[in-house]
């Protein structure tokens, strides 16, 4: 009798694949239920309310998924369906599916990856310092940010250029923390203390600048991106966000491995052969890119980075391959769930979804802090 656990097809696929689990997929199908029930709702209310009928049908159109043409259209837009020959006239679709499919599903999905992209970089950010409180801001990426989104709004320089504006400060920021923690290499509490003091300096300078808005609706502007907001996203932000999020994820995937021996210490880790500072400094650059892609199409999303990594540890342990595949469902969850408080959960208004995961991040660093016996680790 062949015994199939100690067979090399078994050894191999649990190799490859040891992170499914009861727990894990606990996880994955509460998270993907959260995301469900919430894009629902999501697609439902709205100027154009619509029974709750009408809305899973409207998500469910077989015109759009069966058709590779109208899906196209909607999702990489008109103009760019035209070039590549695949274009569909929308006019086919009922008002409900245009509504659902044009306007409010992509909020869903644009929040889904955002989450996704937050909870990786905050697990890699927690690992590159060995501290549980770190987050993907933790080296200055949000003060850059904020700095350079504010220095393009008062330029007048046009909303188009957020996102890159963002993308560039959050990389220069953390270049800059980087080269003040550098003495000959750089260790975690080196690079926690100069990203404490550039994002100081950072912040100064963002108030700073704030004086020097006139408009009122640029001071609006100024003040959702840096809140965190997911208003009047479309494909164009989908889009914007999926291509380096498809590099994020498999690449984060991979480098759980070195993470975990990271987790270890510097002298382990250069036991086991393994160049720390070039490998501190990649995984770093690794979270950015993750970081970066979400600020640059919600703006500053804060706490989902510290939150989602630290419950998924409280469930799976802190082996990195689990926790990667936890955080790829929890993420997504938290901040589908918190964009549909932030638009729905008050009557007649529409709060930054920063604000709520912000509410929800808060009181639980404080409840972190206060648990953290060893301050030393800080």
């Amino acid at each position: 009798m062949t015994d199939d656990h100690s067979s090399p097809r078994s050894r191999k696929l649990a190799a490859i694949a040891p992170e499914f689990d009861a727990t894990l997929l606990g996880i994955a199908a509460t998270s993907m239920a959260l995301v469900f029930v919430s894009a629902v709702v999501q697609v439902r209310y709205g100027a154009y309310n619509m029974p709750i009928e009408t809305a899973v049908r409207a998500l469910f159109d077989e015109k759009v998924l069966t058709n590779p043409e109208i899906l196209a259209t909607i999702v990489l837009g008109e103009n760019a369906a035209r070039f590549f020959g695949i274009y569909a006239d929308l006019s086919v679709l009922s008002n409900a599916t245009v509504v659902v499919w044009t306007i409010r599903l992509p909020r869903v999905v644009v929040a889904a990856f955002v989450g996704l992209n937050l909870a990786i970089s905050g697990a890699i950010f927690q690992a590159i310092t060995r501290n549980e409180l770190a987050s993907p801001y933790i080296l200055g990426v949000s003060s850059g940010a904020g700095v350079a989104v504010v220095a393009t709004l008062v330029l007048s320089l046009g909303t188009y250029y957020l996102p890159v504006a963002a993308v560039a400060g959050g990389t220069l920021a953390f270049l800059l923390v980087y080269a003040v923690a550098w003495r000959g290499g750089t260790t975690p509490v080196r690079l926690v203390l100069a990203g404490v003091v550039v994002a100081t300096i950072f912040n100064s300078l963002q108030t700073g600048m704030f004086y020097f808005i006139e408009s009122n609706g640029v001071m609006r502007t100024a003040v959702a991106w840096l809140a965190g907001s997911l208003t009047g996203v479309n494909w164009t932000e989908v889009r914007l966000v999926a291509i380096p999020t498809l590099f994020v994820v498999p690449a984060s995937v991979l480098a759980a491995r070195h993470l975990d021996v990271l987790l270890l210490g510097e002298r382990t880790a250069r036991s086991l052969g393994m160049s720390v500072e070039r490998l501190r400094f990649g995984l770093s650059a690794l979270a950015i890119v993750a970081a970066s892609a979400a600020v640059a199409v919600a703006g500053l999303v804060e706490f989902v980075g510290l939150v989602v990594p630290h419950v998924v540890r409280l469930f799976v342990g802190s082996d990195y391959k689990r926790l990667i595949t936890g955080c790829l469902f929890a993420g997504p969850a938290l901040v589908v769930v918190a964009d549909v408080i932030a638009r729905l959960g008050l009557p007649g208004t529409q709060v930054p979804v920063g604000v709520v995961t912000g509410l929800i991040g808060g009181p639980y660093f404080l409840l972190l802090l206060r648990r953290a016996v060893d301050f030393n680790e800080f």
